[in-house]
C-alpha cells in the first residue's frame, strides 16, 4: 500500500534505488508474508498450537519484514507500541482513550513531517509511516474499546459490538500491533477480532447458556479460505496488470499540462479527469487486496456464512471495487473505498464528536494521512461536497423513486455527478503540493466547489429520518444490531451452522435409542 519512495536505511538485498524497486520490495515482502501465512495456518492451526506460541510466531515474523523492509527506521513501531501500552497501565481508564490518542497520532505526525521535509518530499515509496499509520488506528481503536469495555452503561451506544473487557499483555498488544499478516499495508482490524482469530474461536456456533455463560453449541471444522484467496490473488494481478500497463500512460499530473489546458475542449477535460483518476486506483486495489488475501491465508477474516452457506471472507476487507466504481452518491463512494479507515474514523470520531462531527471527521482523516498540502485540500473539498451531496440527494432523490425508468436516469445521472465530483475532490490528494493543486482548481474555476456553496446556500436542511430519532430510539437500534454480531456474527450467518448442529445431533440421538 505505501507506494511512496525514500531513501531510508534498508535491507541491503533489495536497496531502495528507485521508486520501481522500492515497489518490488514491498511486492516480495507481501509475497513471503504470503507464504507465512499459509504455512501460519497449515502448520500452526489453534486447534493443536497454543494462542502463546501463535502470538510469538506472528510478531517475530512481523518484526523481522518490517526490518527487512525499513531498517532501523522500524524502531518506530516498538516505540510507538510501547509507549502507547505504558500510557494504557499508567492512566486509568477514563483517560486513556484520550492521551493514547494525542501521543500515537502525535508521534504519527511528528514522524511524518520528518520524513517529508527533510528526507523526500513529494516522493512515494514504501515509507516507514505507512505502517505507523496502521499501528495508530490499532493504538487508538484498542483504546477506545478497553475504555468502552470498562464504561459499559455510559458508552453503551459503541460498547455492543467492539468493547473490550481486559488489558492485553504486551505479547498481545505487539502482537496485534505488529503481526506479519499487517505490518506493511493493514488492513485495520478490531483487537476483538484479532484475538477470536488467535484463540480459534472465530467459526465455533457460540449461544448463551441457561446460567448465562457462553458455551460453544456446535464445533465446525475451520472453512478453507483457498477460493477466497484464490479469487483475491487474481484481483491483485489484474490490477498489477492494469497499474504497468495503463496508469502511466495516464498520468494524474497531465489535467494540468499548460498545452491541454490550453487547447482541449471542456468535454475532453472532463473524460481525461475522470479517465486519470480510474487509472490511478489499481494500485491501491492491488496493496489492499494482497493485503486480505494474506490475512484470509492465515485463516483470519471470516464473517460467517451466506444464506446459502458459502463462508464469507471480507471481515476486514478494506474495498468493494465493484462497488466504488459503480458509486451513485459520494457516500457510497466513501463507504466503500478504504472500508476499515472509514469504520475507525466513525467509532473514534465521528460518533463521539459533539459538533460538526462530518467536519470533524474529514480534519482527522487529513491529519492521519500525512502533512502533505494536497490532502488538506482534498479532504476541505471533501467536507463540501459531501455536505452538498447529502443536500441534494435529501432534497430531490424521493422524487425518482418511481416508475422504474425515472430511477435509472437518476441513478445515471449521479453516477456521472459521483465520478466527476470525487475526481475533482482527490486531485490534489494525488499532486500533494499547494501549487499544482490551486493551477487544476484554477484551470476548472473552481466549479464544483461553487456549486456547493450554492447548494448548502439555497437548499433547505431537511433532516433525515434518522436524524429525528431520539438518543434512546439509536441506542436501541444498536444495540440490536450488535446484539446480533455479538451472538455469534448472527443468525443468518450461521443458519448452515444450526442445519448441521441439528443434524449432528439427530444422528446422535437416533445412535443411542439403537443401542437402548
Amino acid at each position: 500500500m505505501w507506494l511512496s519512495a525514500s531513501g531510508q536505511s534498508s535491507s541491503t538485498t533489495l536497496p531502495k534505488v528507485t521508486n520501481k524497486v522500492a515497489i518490488v520490495n514491498f511486492v516480495v515482502c507481501q509475497l513471503f508474508a504470503l507464504l507465512a501465512a499459509i504455512w501460519f495456518r497449515t502448520y500452526l492451526r489453534s486447534s493443536k498450537t497454543s494462542s502463546f506460541i501463535r502470538h510469538v510466531v506472528a510478531t517475530l515474523l512481523g518484526l523481522y519484514l518490517a526490518l527487512f523492509c525499513f531498517g532501523w527506521y522500524a524502531l518506530h513501531f516498538l516505540v510507538q507500541s510501547g509507549v502507547s501500552y505504558c500510557i494504557m497501565i499508567i492512566i486509568g481508564v477514563e483517560n486513556m482513550h484520550k492521551y493514547c490518542f494525542v501521543f500515537a497520532l502525535g508521534y504519527l505526525t511528528v514522524c511524518q513531517i520528518t520524513r517529508v521535509y527533510i528526507f523526500d518530499y513529494g516522493q512515494y515509496s514504501a515509507d516507514f509511516s505507512g505502517p505507523m499509520m496502521i499501528i495508530t488506528q490499532k493504538i487508538t481503536s484498542l483504546a477506545y474499546e478497553i475504555h468502552d469495555g470498562k464504561n459499559f452503561e455510559i458508552n453503551f451506544l459503541f460498547c455492543m459490538s467492539f468493547c473490550c473487557r481486559r488489558m492485553p499483555s504486551l505479547l498481545e498488544y505487539l502482537s496485534y500491533n505488529c503481526n506479519f499478516m499487517g505490518i506493511l499495508a493493514g488492513p485495520l482490524c478490531s483487537y476483538k477480532d484479532y484475538i477470536t482469530f488467535i484463540e480459534g474461536r472465530s467459526h465455533h456456533m457460540i449461544q448463551s447458556s441457561e446460567n448465562g455463560k457462553e458455551e460453544i453449541q456446535c464445533e465446525r471444522t475451520e472453512p478453507s479460505p483457498n477460493i477466497a484467496v484464490i479469487q483475491k490473488l487474481l484481483v491483485c494481478g489484474l490490477s498489477l496488470l492494469f497499474h504497468l500497463t495503463i496508469s502511466n500512460t495516464l498520468p494524474v499530473e497531465y489535467n494540468i499540462d499548460e498545452h491541454f489546458q490550453a487547447t482541449a475542449s471542456w468535454p475532453t477535460k472532463v473524460t481525461y479527469l475522470y479517465v486519470s483518476l480510474l487509472a490511478a486506483r489499481p494500485k491501491y486495489y492491488f496493496a489492499w487486496t494482497l493485503a486480505d488475501a494474506i490475512n484470509n491465508a492465515a485463516g483470519f477474516g471470516f464473517r460467517g456464512y451466506d444464506k446459502n452457506g458459502a463462508a464469507r471472507w471480507d471481515l476486514i476487507s478494506n474495498l468493494r471495487i465493484q462497488q466504488i466504481e459503480m458509486s451513485t452518491s459520494f457516500k457510497m463512494f466513501l463507504d466503500n473505498w478504504n472500508i476499515q479507515t472509514a469504520l475507525w474514523l466513525k467509532r473514534v470520531c465521528y460518533q463521539r464528536a459533539t459538533f460538526s462531527p462530518t467536519i470533524q471527521t474529514f480534519i482527522l482523516s487529513a491529519i492521519w494521512h500525512g502533512v502533505y498540502p494536497g490532502y488538506y485540500l482534498t479532504f476541505l473539498t471533501g467536507v463540501l461536497m459531501t455536505l452538498a451531496a447529502r443536500a441534494m440527494r435529501n432534497n430531490f432523490r424521493h422524487y425518482f423513486i418511481k416508475p422504474p425508468q425515472l430511477k435509472l436516469f437518476y441513478d445515471v445521472g449521479t453516477w456521472i455527478v459521483t465520478q466527476i465530483a470525487i475526481s475533482y475532490t482527490v486531485v490534489p490528494f494525488v499532486l500533494l503540493s499547494v501549487k499544482p493543486s490551486f493551477m487544476f482548481y484554477s484551470s476548472w474555476y473552481y466549479c464544483l466547489h461553487i456549486v456547493g456553496l450554492l447548494v448548502l446556500l439555497f437548499l433547505p436542511v431537511k433532516k433525515t429520518q434518522r436524524g429525528k430519532k431520539t438518543h434512546e430510539n439509536v441506542q436501541l437500534s444498536q444495540s440490536k444490531k450488535f446484539d446480533g454480531k455479538e451472538n455469534s456474527l448472527g443468525q443468518n450467518n450461521f443458519s448452515t451452522t444450526n442445519n448441521v448442529c441439528n443434524q449432528n445431533q439427530e444422528v446422535a440421538s437416533r445412535h443411542s435409542s439403537l443401542k437402548q
